[in-house]
């Protein structure tokens, strides 16, 4: 096999003589290092190992290492700085908090689905100003997840786990629930992880879950509800009273429901998708849609024109296959985007 000199593969590849010079060279082994000599002042094994050992000690054991350096001073002795007492017992692996700290438990993070109405049901509390400055007003609302119609509200001076007791009672009971039925998801508000509303709960045969701590968009749709209502050009900055707020919410709700119509379901109202109506209304919109296709089939390049499909399934929290999704994500399997609404 012939050889070729380096300066001879450098022209033939074009390529910089230094380059294949260096390349061809057998790499280099680095000489082993040589350890660090101590430096003069540093400690000796054995008076390291006794400051960790007075560290240890039953008298200390309690005490920082400022304190226990502040303490030898004043007996007059002198070890070492309270530093290097905190670098010893960091490679002895002692750093840490000595006081019992409060253990925060791990939350697991609410995954929930709902293929049709009245299996999940979501509710919050928000406060909207009254007439005084400080002065607020308590509206709690049940939401449902899958169609969005607001199955109960009320409005109140204060917030309290038996008004919330007698809203959920009375909601399930006009919604005509069984037991088994419905998951109700809230934060973890005083009322919503008050003893008396588990026990209503329990004995309706409802399924309870709270968000995780200090994640508002666990609970994502009774909070895009809110944003919905404190948005409306209509709503006012204050309410002149109590009966003043019932009067407006009253307005708000059934526009809410039975006109408002939210991308996430399919441009429908929510009360039409909650009774089931959704279907039919869907069909009247096709039809009109096909009529404007066969009279101007040139104003549609594509394809015949289709209304927004209607959900088949939301989830709070959806799993995501090879991963987690992050906390309070909505997926739905038809959405289209929103667009502004008016009272």
């Amino acid at each position: 096999m012939a050889e070729y000199h380096p300066q001879d593969i450098a022209c033939a590849l074009q390529l910089n003589r230094a380059s294949v010079y260096r390349f061809a060279q057998p790499p280099s082994v680095p000489a082993p290092k040589k350890p660090h000599p101590a430096p003069p002042r540093s400690l000796t094994p054995q008076e390291q190992q006794r400051i960790v050992e007075l560290v240890r000690s039953e008298r200390f054991v309690d005490q920082t290492p400022r304190q226990i350096y502040a303490t030898l001073l004043d007996e007059g002795t002198y070890l070492c700085s309270w530093r290097t007492m905190y670098r010893l017992l960091s490679q002895a692996g002692e750093v840490r908090e000595r006081r019992h700290q409060r253990r925060q438990p791990l939350y697991q993070k609410p995954e929930w689905l709902a293929e049709a109405p009245n299996q999940l049901w979501s509710w919050d509390i928000t406060k909207i100003k009254g007439p005084q400055k400080g002065q607020h007003y308590h509206l709690y609302v049940l939401l449902d997840v899958f169609s969005r119609c607001a199955v109960g509200w009320l409005v109140a001076e204060h917030e309290s786990a038996e008004l919330a007791e007698q809203l959920i009672a009375e909601s399930f009971t006009r919604e005509e629930i069984e037991r088994s039925q419905l998951t109700i998801h809230s934060d973890r508000g005083a009322a919503m992880t008050s003893h008396s509303v588990a026990i209503l709960l329990s004995d309706l045969g409802i399924t309870k879950s709270h968000s995780r701590p200090h994640l508002s968009n666990d609970n994502p749709f009774s909070e895009a509800q809110f944003k919905t209502l404190k948005y409306q050009p209509q709503f006012p900055e204050r309410f002149g009273s109590l009966e003043d707020a019932r009067a407006f919410l009253q307005r708000f709700f059934a526009w809410y429901n039975h006109e408002h119509c939210p991308s996430g379901i399919g441009l429908m109202p929510p009360a039409s998708l909650h009774t089931g109506e959704a279907h039919q209304r869907q069909e009247r919109r096709r039809q009109v849609l096909a009529a404007a296709y066969a009279e101007h089939p040139e104003r549609f390049v594509n394809k015949a024109p289709q209304p927004p499909a209607l959900p088949e399934a939301v989830w709070i929290n959806p799993p995501q296959p090879g991963g987690t999704a992050s906390s309070g994500e909505i997926q739905e399997k038809s959405s289209v985007p929103d667009s502004g609404s008016r009272l």
